[in-house]
């Protein structure tokens, strides 16, 4: 199978986006911004064995290969426009193939986002680079620099699954002998196909000060807020929401109570707002703190006493133990 073969058999279908005037087929794409908005573009690359096992299902990988990218959108409030996909490839193995276009395609066709172009080539690691383009108006468009002293702190669905989840499978092991089948497959699912909050992204640009999505570890990613705000917080745990599954693993396992801390790959959103804006917020999300002048970042356990902040998360450079 050649590379136009390849792209014609997996990634050319039809678009139907009005945003979209020129999709696969020419040397660039052309997207429509809608009057008013601003164009917003992130990148990701995915490198097999960093990213995600080896073992993970092409369908798994596909999906959040799309999932990861439409985060970084509805962090910033956006709408999708359109994605460009890049494969790079130790071999064309078609039922891989089929798996991850249909993984990739399943998120993008839920959020009525395009493949518009991409690139294929082969390398000695599996390799992908995703490109995608949404778009804000500027009064609705959040950033990490707005968080103001007062400002609650929340975050959107649970934490700290998607970092058992990966525990479960670098070292099984290490799994509580209580954890159900249905439990260990949440996690895992959490981990595998996580869910993009696009819309209540868009909601929150409406009320928000300022969010980022949690992909490198709650304390990690609430430190760049805070660095580029200017200002401190104080994160309460016993307020964290933690999933029944991962309540059950660390009941087993209390040594493992701080990974929602520091875990990532949860790609929930992690955002501030103005006190008096919670009851009309509209989805569901939990606070966890609060946004203070003072520029430390303090931690308060269950006693409301003082932990020590050890803020680590995913480095895309450190040495990873990956299956």
């Amino acid at each position: 199978m050649t590379e136009f073969e390849l792209i014609a058999r997996y990634f050319s279908r039809p678009c139907t986006d009005a945003a979209v005037v020129l999709g696969v087929g020419d040397d660039c794409a052309a997207l429509r911004v809608p009057e008013g908005e601003r164009l917003l573009v992130s990148t990701d690359l995915l490198v097999d064995g960093r990213h995600f096992p080896e073992s993970t299902d092409a369908f798994d990988v596909g999906y959040k290969a799309m999932a990861v990218n439409l985060s970084d959108l509805a962090a910033m409030g956006a709408r999708p426009l359109g994605v460009t996909l890049g494969l790079a490839l130790p071999t064309i193995e078609p039922e891989w193939l089929k798996q991850f276009a249909q993984g990739f395609y399943a998120l993008a066709e839920h959020y009525g986002i395009c493949l518009v172009g991409g690139d294929t080539v082969k390398s000695p690691v599996r390799t992908l680079a995703v490109t995608i383009m949404g778009s804000a108006r500027p009064d609705r468009m959040l950033t990490r620099s707005g968080a103001r002293p007062g400002d609650l702190i929340a975050v959107t669905g649970t934490i700290g699954d998607a970092g058992l989840g990966l525990r479960s499978i670098q070292h099984p092991e290490s799994m509580p002998s209580s954890l159900n089948p249905e439990e260990i497959d949440f996690l895992q699912m959490r981990l595998n196909r996580p869910k993009p909050r696009v819309d209540e992204g868009r909601r929150l640009a409406e009320v928000a000060h300022a969010a980022i999505d949690i992909s490198d570890g709650l304390l990690q990613d609430l430190g760049h807020i805070l660095r580029a705000s200017h200002v401190g917080a104080v994160v309460e745990t016993d307020c964290l929401p933690i999933s029944p599954a991962a309540r059950a693993w660390f009941a087993a396992d209390p040594t493992q109570r701080d990974l929602p801390l520091t875990a990532g790959d949860d790609y929930e959103l992690l955002f501030t707002l103005p006190p008096e804006q919670w009851s009309t917020l509209g989805i569901s999300a939990t606070v966890i703190g609060r946004i203070t002048e003072d520029k430390r970042l303090r931690v308060l356990d269950a006693e409301r006493h003082d932990m020590p902040v050890h803020v680590h998360g995913f480095d895309h450079f450190a040495p990873v133990d990956l299956d």
